[in-house]
């Protein structure tokens, strides 16, 4: 049976949420999640980058590495496809959005190294995803990673406003409670669709 794209998609915001049910991108995930419009604007980053080079991958995949046998590549080829879509980003928030770059700081090179971007485009290649599945699947993770940022951002800044977090808890602490609390809001999803 073939999944629908649209379930594929709905499924990758709310049951298999490449954040708070894999557990990956957690570096930026609690590192950007201070301010909401910071969360914001990473999580538009993390939706353009994962969106473009999941369907280039998804292309050099199907119509370069399989025809010439090359498929053990795809790790380094998905990395290089990676790398170069994140400097292009990197160049437009520069040119358009310096106050944007300036609050990234280090962490808008760092999605070429975050985990859910390759994620993504290796589970498009396990899970034999068509064009459009990959598609929907890449963009409603970016989408679920964003939704997940901010909603953690949202938290953060009203926990800063109305309540005295414990020392201990500051920081990291109180965000990976809150990713765990999100976690378990979010596994209230599970029956809807399985997409593996």
């Amino acid at each position: 049976m073939e999944l629908n794209p649209l379930m594929i998609f709905i499924a990758a915001i709310l049951t298999h949420n490449i954040a708070l049910s894999y557990l990956l991108g957690m570096c930026p995930l609690l590192a950007m999640s201070r301010q909401t419009n910071t969360a914001i604007g990473m999580g538009i980053a993390v939706i353009f980058v994962m969106t473009i080079t999941a369907i280039v991958n998804w292309l050099l995949y199907h119509f370069v590495l399989i025809p010439s046998g090359s498929e053990i590549m795809s790790y380094l080829v998905f990395i290089i496809v990676i790398a170069s879509v994140v400097q292009l980003l990197e160049m437009i928030i520069e040119k358009f959005f310096p106050r944007l770059q300036s609050s990234f700081g280090i962490f808008l090179p760092l999605i070429t190294v975050n985990c859910t971007i390759l994620a993504v485009s290796l589970f498009m290649v396990l899970r034999t995803y068509n064009f459009w599945q990959t598609v929907l699947f890449s963009s409603g993770s970016g989408v679920g990673w964003a939704l997940a940022i901010t909603i953690i951002a949202a938290i953060r800044e009203k926990l800063r406003m109305v309540s005295d977090v414990p020392q201990g808890l500051r920081g990291a602490g109180i965000t990976m409670v809150i990713a765990g609390i999100l976690s378990l809001a979010f596994m209230g999803f599970s029956g809807m669709v399985d997409i593996q």
